[in-house]
């Protein structure tokens, strides 16, 4: 059985806790690019979004360069394991209305699982399998 571990994102964008909000932006400023993982020593310590920079930074009046992460970053209020089956990852992600989730092992962030991304392998999985004559 397939698990998490072979349909997420490996190696997502991260930085560390002392990086500036500066640095987030630039990395939210590409496109494909929705979340930063802010991550000390390996440890998953909480998100920035596009929308916390602008609540936590932007209105609030904070210099980008001086403000750091680990001062705006959102706890992530979900994660899965990479060992979870896939379909018990889509049944969670579905359960709370998620788009993405980070995946750890062993408390370090390892990755990130798509819903859309899910979906689709769960999809090919169920394709019916044409018969050799």
């Amino acid at each position: 059985m397939d698990r998490v571990k072979d349909a997420m994102v490996a190696d997502p964008p991260m930085l560390d806790g002392h990086a500036s909000a500066q640095e987030a932006g630039e990395a939210l400023g590409r496109p494909e690019v929705r979340v930063v993982f802010v991550c000390e020593e390996g440890r998953l310590v909480g998100v920035v979004t596009r929308k916390t920079l602008v609540r936590e930074v932007v209105a609030a009046g904070r210099d980008p360069l001086s403000t750091k992460l680990r001062a705006i970053a959102e706890v992530p209020l979900n994660t899965i394991v990479s060992d979870l089956p896939l379909d018990e990852a889509f049944r969670f992600l579905e359960e709370h209305d998620l788009k993405r989730v980070p995946v750890l092992e062993g408390g370090r962030l390892v990755g990130v699982l798509s819903r859309a991304v899910l979906q689709r392998r769960l999809a090919e999985d169920e394709l019916p399998v044409e018969e050799e004559l």
